[in-house]
Order: structure tokens, then C-alpha cells, then sequence
């Protein structure tokens, strides 16, 4: 038998050796699609992340024969971080302050990534990471609505069924023009969250608003 070379690592029976240069191209090509994705969305090319990562086409094509492919990738990844993230808090003693605070993780992280509000808005990526990681955060989800529930820390009448929408409501505020749509964001959150305690809390919210809101129209009229 040779005597595998430097810059090979050990594969399964079977299969070719993958080199250590490839794996370090596959990880370069999917830390620049995270970051090409946040900045730009999902309308961000292949072209785009291989300038950005620094790498020919023809290289980040071999890996990846298309957008689709790569997007669902990085977004796997995504997705299974935040799972991670509910897992945790499922260790939590305090079920409602576990949900708050991994929603207020997760929301934190899709703030700062375009193309991840634009996966959790549209949802036009379905392969079969992200299916799996989708149905992960669910069951986390649920788990921590019903503990919650048992431990009387919520409303009457919220279901696990009333996560999904308010993240997406949480999504349309980011996508509000403001001065610091972090602070926007966490405000709007506080106060969803107090919705949803059987006894609201009177805690300071978080950032007020730098602008006055909206006029109505006619409601300044007799």
C-alpha cells in the first residue's frame, strides 16, 4: 500500500482521498458565500462569491454547479446553528425566559444577514438540510411554548402556531429604514414579548424610536 501524501486526508473505504487544499477551498468558498449572502441576499451570483473569496469560477463551479447548491450549503449551516441554539435553551429552567432569549439570538442573527430574512420571508430553498434544520427549531419551538404554558408563564390562548408570524413581523421591522434598526428591532420585540406573559411586565424597552411615528391619516379630524 503507499504512503498517503502530505496535504491528503483519510476517506471512507472506497472513496477518494479528499485533499487538504480542496477541503480548505470548500470551507473558503462557503465562509464567502455567508458573507456575500448577508451583504448582498440571495440575488448575490456565483461569480460574486468566488471575487470574494478570491478564487477562479472555474473552482467554486467544481464545488458547487450552481446557486442553488451553494446556498443551500451555507444556509444549512445557518440553520443549524440556530437549532443549536433552541437545543440550548431547551436546557433552561425558566421555559418563557428560554424562548424570549433564543428568539431575541436568532432575530439578532438574521438582523445583520439579508439573505437568511430573505430565506425565513420566502423560503425558496428546500433542500434537505435545511428541511431538517427547519423541523429541528420547530420541535425545539414547541417545546419550550408548551413548558411555558405548564409553568403558567403564558397567555391563554398563544400556541406554538404564533412563533413563525412574529418573527416575520420582527422581519418587516428590520427592513424598516431607521438610524439604528438594531435598537428598532429589540423594541418591537420587548413589546411582543410582553403579549405574550400571562402577567406583562412594566421592564424600560429598549431604544426608543428616533423618529416620530407616522401620521394617520384623518385621525387628526373631528
Amino acid at each position: 500500500m503507499g504512503r498517503r501524501t502530505e496535504g491528503e486526508e483519510s476517506a471512507a473505504p472506497g472513496a477518494r482521498p479528499l485533499r487538504r487544499d480542496a477541503e480548505l477551498n470548500r470551507r473558503r468558498i462557503l465562509q464567502a458565500g455567508r458573507e456575500v449572502f448577508a451583504a448582498r441576499g440571495l440575488q448575490a451570483t456565483l461569480n460574486d462569491v468566488a471575487h470574494h473569496a478570491g478564487l477562479g469560477v472555474g473552482t467554486v463551479y467544481r464545488k458547487y454547479p450552481d446557486k442553488q447548491t451553494l446556498a443551500e450549503a451555507v444556509f444549512g449551516e445557518e440553520l443549524d446553528e440556530i437549532a443549536a441554539m433552541a437545543r440550548e435553551a431547551r436546557a433552561e429552567d425558566d421555559a418563557f425566559a428560554a424562548l424570549a432569549g433564543f428568539l431575541e439570538r436568532a432575530l439578532a442573527r438574521a438582523a445583520h444577514n439579508r439573505g437568511l430574512r430573505e430565506l425565513m420571508r420566502h423560503g425558496t430553498l428546500e433542500g434537505a438540510a435545511l428541511t431538517r434544520a427547519r423541523r429541528e427549531i420547530t420541535s425545539h419551538c414547541e417545546h419550550l411554548v408548551a413548558r411555558a404554558r405548564t409553568q403558567g408563564a403564558l397567555r391563554d390562548g398563544v400556541t406554538e402556531a404564533d412563533i413563525a408570524p412574529i418573527a416575520a413581523m420582527i422581519d418587516a421591522v428590520m427592513a424598516l429604514p431607521a438610524e439604528h434598526p438594531s435598537e428598532t428591532w429589540r423594541r418591537y420585540l420587548a413589546i411582543i414579548l410582553d403579549g405574550l406573559r400571562a402577567h406583562p411586565r412594566q421592564a424600560p424597552l429598549p431604544g426608543p424610536p428616533r423618529t416620530p411615528p407616522a401620521r394617520i391619516p384623518g385621525a387628526d379630524q373631528p
